[in-house]
């Protein structure tokens, strides 16, 4: 998958570059038509006394006739992602499935002709 990676007011290490591509990489086992993805890291802008600011993620993934997108914030960009990873799981799983139902005549179209004849 092709993937663009833009990391706001921060340079992104390597290490976390990689670990964003290899989870989406496993995307394609869900669904394999993904054209490409962009994924957006910035840090939380509300309270700046805190030592620690939370992380946030967007990712917004291609496909053909479809765009999906999820947001997460987390203590992490790993926690961030993986949260992201899940609720993309489930999305593709729902893209899918309507897909296949305009695709493939329902269940019940095919009963209803089994059993009339």
């Amino acid at each position: 998958m092709k993937l663009q990676v833009h990391s706001i007011h921060f340079d992104a290490d390597m290490k976390l570059l990689e670990f964003i591509q290899s989870k989406l990489n496993k995307l394609d086992m869900f669904y394999d038509r993904i054209t490409g993805g962009e994924v957006f890291l910035r840090f939380d802008q509300g309270d700046t006394k805190k030592k620690v600011r939370t992380k946030m993620l967007e990712i917004k993934i291609s496909l053909p006739g479809a765009t999906l997108f999820v947001k997460e914030q987390a203590a992490s960009f790993e926690e961030a992602m993986d949260i992201a990873i899940e609720a993309l799981k489930i999305q593709l799983k729902k893209f899918k499935d309507k897909i296949q139902e305009k695709l493939n005549p329902t269940r019940e179209v095919l009963m209803t002709m089994a059993m009339e004849s």
